[in-house]
This record gives C-alpha cells, structure tokens and sequence, in this order.
C-alpha cells in the first residue's frame, strides 16, 4: 500500500519526503486556502516537490467548468491527477478528462455504489472517505473493505485511495483490507512512527552506551 499525504503544506510534504516514505498528495480546497498561495502556484510547487501523483480539485459545479479547470490543472504537470466529485457533473465531467487521456481522482465517495460509478468511467483512483463515514455513526472500514471486494470481483482497474484517515489505525486497517493507497494528515503520518517500546528501547541504548564510554575514558584515565 502507497502512502500519501492529504495536504497543501510544503514543509509538511518536504519533511516527508525526506523520510523517504512519501509517494504522493492529496489536496483539496479547504486544504489550499491555508497556504496563501494562488491555486496553480501551490500545485506547480508541490509537483515540482513530489515526483508521485499530485491529486488536484475542481471547484466548478458544473460539468463544462469542471472539464475547464481540469485541463488546466493538468496542463500544470504530468503528474497532476484531477480531482472530481462523485456528483452527476463530476461524473460527467470525470468521463470526458478520461477520454481525453487525463487521469482523475473521484473523491467523496460514500458508498460501494458511488465507487463503482468511478471505476466505469475509467478513474485512476476511487476516494472512500473513510473518517466522515465513521463520523455519523456508519463503518468506514466497511466501506472500505466493500469497495475493494467489489474491485477484485470485477476487475476493474481503478486503484481504491483510502481517505480521511483520523488516526494510525486507520491506516493499518486499509492496508489489511487491501488499499492500495491511503492519504492522510501530516500528523498521523509522523505518529506511524510512535510506539513507546520504541522510546523505551533508544532510552536504554543511549544510557548504555554512555555509560561504556564512561568506563572506556576511566579506564584510559
């Protein structure tokens, strides 16, 4: 399973990327608009940053303006993937970027209905969002586990993104159901990392290792 980051944050996505972890990004509007920057400029920063897919939003409500403003997110960069809505103008908007040979991401998706819409029209990815499904009560992992049955069922060729992860957890999950990407927050990334055995372990290594260095200078002195 790929990891992505679900931000608009440059040095988030620079930290990341040093980790050697980082194989892609997710951004969104409301993600954009803390950042400062004109939309196209922060797209062209963080694809020139992240070699990986760079999954880029509409924000057009219709399908025409939708089909607009994705060719000029993808005149941006090769490795710009549009965004759109699981709506019937993001669909119709998805189906027409795809013909002309761009790839798209179909994000808020809640069901295993909406997800098969995405892979008829040929989207590269598929976006459960997985945390706003939990949100009112629903499974999310569910969702999750149906959509990728129903993939490999069928064949279809559409890689499942696991999105709106909340925690750790969530991330582990997808990967056993069968994700094949999940994006999340910087901050749940950087607690992938967190355990307190972990902690516990470098604590006791770094004391022994103080101390052999002690006993090595006492005994020289």
């Amino acid at each position: 399973m790929k990891l992505f980051l679900d931000t608009a944050h440059l040095a988030d996505l620079e930290t990341a990327k040093g980790w050697g972890i980082l194989e892609g990004v997710t951004t969104n509007p409301s993600l954009a608009a803390k950042e400062g920057l004109e939309f196209a400029d922060l797209v062209k920063e963080i694809t020139g940053l992240v070699p990986g897919p760079v999954s880029a939003e509409v924000t057009d409500e219709t399908a025409d303006g939708m089909v607009a403003q994705g060719k000029d997110l993808a005149a941006i960069a090769e490795n710009v993937v549009v965004k759109v809505p699981m709506t019937r103008e993001g669909v119709t908007a998805g189906s027409r970027l795809v013909e002309a040979g761009i790839p798209i991401n179909v994000t808020l998706v809640f069901s295993p209905a909406q997800a098969i819409l995405a892979a008829r029209i040929g989207a590269t990815f598929v976006s459960p969002f997985l945390g706003r499904v939990d949100d009112i009560g629903n499974d999310g992992l569910g969702l999750l586990r149906q959509i990728v049955e129903i993939y490999a069922v069928q064949g279809y060729e559409t890689e499942v993104l696991s999105a709106s992860l909340r925690h750790p957890q969530h991330v582990v999950e997808s990967a056993r159901i069968g994700a094949d990407i999940a994006t999340m927050p910087f901050a749940v990334m950087d607690k992938l990392f967190n355990h307190p055995l972990t902690d516990i372990g470098m604590e006791r290594f770094a004391a022994d290792w103080e101390a052999y260095q002690q006993a090595l200078a006492d005994k020289r002195s």
